[in-house]
């Protein structure tokens, strides 16, 4: 597989031009319309019950925020429909894995300076929310990121953090920026205004904590005019897109991703698609960036499709970078997305990364007033 040059790496970042991470707030500061009672989740809406994976993250959020004592009231709230789960980028949030949002949770806010949009800082490896665990180290680790997230905030609204330089660099130094994210967290921290030693320590040591904060950027830029898709993620059971202009998803049955499990997990059952992430390879990086991610290829080359390192070129708007469904239609081939593994009982937690590829029936033109 040929590696692309620098000057098309620089196009592939491009759709991240005059993208900034400017500021931390609450999810409340940023959606004050949003009852307490409302948490968001990933992908489209839900049918019937939350996978075990978000059923167990909205247990620790309602623990976060006060709203319930412990686990057994947390689930009585959900059970009794007292707590609503929505699609987080209904209201312009990305939210990664099995993550739901709730009101005091701290977000990144990225976007140009007249739209934006918002992701929730991730609190590091595991135990983490975004794996739907049940570890209370999670929460004090929140608890954690969410302090950070204070201090971080008047540094980026005195110097806000340009993007497309984290992205370019990342995709010279081998990351697709979703599946790979150390060389893409090294050079945002590279670029973070006045950070203090103890917190730059604690940020490098966690490196996929740059991965929402590209997920804001990617969830901005599909937010504008000439995006034909406005949202695109898996909750668990579907996985589906927002056409621009509609109010309704589209949705296809999620698929398990494909690709490396960790010991011991190979046989372990799979939750079917999940996470917002999947932005960001509707904006080019991840699946439709493998081309830069040599290392990545390599890993998953026994399930990888041959065609993958042309296949941004079959699925994506050459001029905008954005996957479209016309040249989906067109090319009879969807796009890929790097996705990682989770256990479908809620048990197994994080158990691999891998790919998954959408059904084309998804990107099909719906019919008239369709929508889900």
């Amino acid at each position: 597989m040929t590696t692309p040059d620098s000057a098309e790496l620089a196009r592939w970042a491009n759709p991240f031009a005059r993208a900034c991470w400017r500021d931390v707030v609450t999810r409340a500061q940023a959606l004050p319309e949003l009852a307490p009672h409302v948490l968001l989740h990933a992908g489209p809406p839900l049918e019937g019950p939350a996978p075990a994976p978000v059923r167990q993250a909205a247990v620790q959020a309602l623990l976060f925020e006060g709203l319930a004592l412990d686990e057994a009231a947390a689930l009585n709230l959900l059970d009794t429909g007292a707590v609503q789960l929505a699609p987080a980028q209904d209201h312009g949030v990305a939210t990664p894995l099995a993550q739901v949002v709730s009101a005091s949770m701290p977000l990144a806010v990225v976007g140009d300076g007249k739209r934006c949009a918002w992701a929730p800082l991730i609190e590091g490896p595991a135990p983490a929310l975004r794996f739907g665990t049940t570890d209370a180290g999670a929460l004090q680790r929140l608890r954690a990121i969410a302090a950070l997230g204070q201090r971080l905030a008047p540094l980026l609204r005195d110097a806000p953090v340009p993007l497309r330089p984290v992205v370019e660099q990342a995709l010279k130094e081998g990351d697709e920026c979703h599946a790979r994210t150390g060389a893409a967290n090294a050079a945002l921290l590279a670029r973070l205004p006045g950070i203090c030693a103890q917190d730059r320590e604690a940020l490098a040591a966690s490196p996929g904590f740059v991965l929402t904060i590209l997920m804001a950027a990617a969830a901005w830029r599909m937010r504008a005019e000439d995006a034909p898709i406005a949202a695109a993620g898996g909750n668990g059971q579907a996985f589906g897109l927002r056409l621009r202009g509609a109010r309704g998803w589209q949705a296809v049955a999620a698929r398990p991703p494909q690709g490396t499990r960790f010991a011991g997990h190979e046989q372990t059952p799979a939750l079917g698609a999940i996470g917002d992430s999947a932005v960001l390879d509707f904006c080019g990086l991840g699946g439709q960036s493998l081309a830069a991610a040599p290392a990545l290829c390599e890993e998953w080359r026994s399930t990888l499709p041959r065609d993958v390192a042309a296949r941004r070129a079959q699925v994506c708007d050459p001029a905008t970078g954005l996957v479209d469904p016309a040249c989906v239609r067109r090319s009879g081939l969807p796009p890929l997305v790097n996705l990682a593994i989770l256990g479908a009982d809620g048990t197994a937690q994080l158990m691999g990364r891998g790919w998954y590829a959408p059904d084309s029936a998804l990107f099909e033109a719906p019919a008239a007033g369709g929508g889900q």
